[in-house]
C-alpha cells in the first residue's frame, strides 16, 4: 500500500476484517480531509494533526506507532489493551 499510494479490494477486506468500525470511522476521517501530515526539517520525521469526529472537531496529535492524544488511544489501547486507535490506524496506512 505503501508503495502504491493506493489499496486494493483484497487488501480493503483484510483490513476491514482486522479493524472492522474503526477501519470505517478512520476512512471516514481521511475523505473528510481531517488527517495533516506534518514533517519535520531535516530529520524527516512526520507526525499527524487529526480532526475528530465529535461536534466539537477536537484536534489531537499522533506520533505514528508510539502515541495519539485521541481518547480512542487511551480507552482502547491504554485500558483495554487493542492494538491501534483511529489515528494510529490511518497514519499507517
Amino acid at each position: 500500500m505503501e508503495s502504491t499510494k493506493s489499496v486494493t479490494n483484497e487488501q480493503l477486506s483484510t483490513l476491514h476484517f482486522l479493524f472492522g468500525k474503526n477501519l470505517e470511522r478512520a476512512t471516514r476521517i481521511v475523505d473528510q480531509r481531517g488527517v495533516k501530515r506534518i514533517s519535520g526539517e531535516p530529520s524527516g520525521r512526520s507526525i499527524f494533526q487529526v480532526v475528530g469526529e465529535s461536534r466539537r472537531k477536537e484536534e489531537y496529535l499522533c506520533f505514528p506507532e508510539h502515541y495519539c492524544g485521541c481518547y480512542s488511544f487511551f480507552y482502547d489501547i491504554v485500558n483495554r489493551g487493542e492494538q491501534l486507535c483511529l489515528a494510529i490506524l490511518f497514519s499507517n496506512l
